[in-house]
């Protein structure tokens, strides 16, 4: 136990998971699509459907999706933010089924026309976790810099990816690999101590058999 699970985050309240929790969510995806967000069509599922609209977990989202820190006195206005900056956005419910109670589904597109599918849940405390990317699974609390590559699932790939995160002297915290089928779809998720160099990242988008690559930076754009 650490002091995060006694007292919580520093943050505009009412509630750390439907608020706190939200606005983080919100802060990754924008992170992850690595551009201004320009439409959001948003989708509650258990515990954020019921009772998200009394704690805030919607203006807390699109204050997480226009950069808002948790403790931004100006999280209640974000809508009116949100107009003034051209984000457009919905909100419906969703039933994902075993999924955590506080989970939320996005298709976000950002101003160059980039489009982001992720869902997420936020587990306590302020603490959130993504669940999928683009429909494939994933698992990363964004705490650290993260590279995510869809491939296809052939030998080789891993070997590419990890071959050159050593090259560039960064270390990997955390490694998961997932595939839809044998020689279908995969995606490596992969949290480093140190941020990815861009031209790095531009590298692995042009090797043949990597299908996207989506990187979360912790560094202010």
């Amino acid at each position: 136990m650490n002091i995060m699970d006694i007292i919580g985050p520093v943050m505009v309240g009412p509630s750390s998971s439907h608020t706190a929790g939200a606005v983080k969510i919100g802060q990754i995806s924008r992170k992850l699509l690595a551009e201004q967000v320009r439409q959001a069509e948003i989708y509650f599922h258990g515990s954020f459907l019921a009772t998200g609209r009394g704690h805030g977990t919607d203006r807390a989202l699109i204050a997480g999706l226009l950069g808002m820190a948790v403790d931004n006195e100006n999280i209640p206005n974000s809508f009116e933010a949100a107009k003034k900056e051209g984000l457009e956005f919905t909100f419906r419910g969703i039933d994902l089924g075993d999924a955590h109670p506080n989970t939320v589904k996005m298709y976000l597109t950002g101003e160059s026309g980039r489009k982001l599918e992720i869902v997420a849940a936020s587990i306590g405390g302020g603490q959130i976790r993504i669940c999928e990317i683009d429909g494939l699974n994933a698992n990363f609390c964004g705490d650290y810099p993260t590279l995510i590559v869809h491939n296809l699932d052939q030998p080789g790939h891993v070997t590419e990816v990890t071959s050159m995160l050593a090259h560039k002297s960064v270390n990997i915290a955390t490694m998961q690999l997932y595939r839809d089928s044998r020689g279908g779809n995969a995606v490596m998720v992969i949290e480093c101590d140190q941020e990815v160099p861009r031209e790095s990242i531009r590298w692995l988008e042009h090797l043949e058999g990597i299908e996207k690559v989506t990187y979360l930076s912790l560094e202010e754009a």
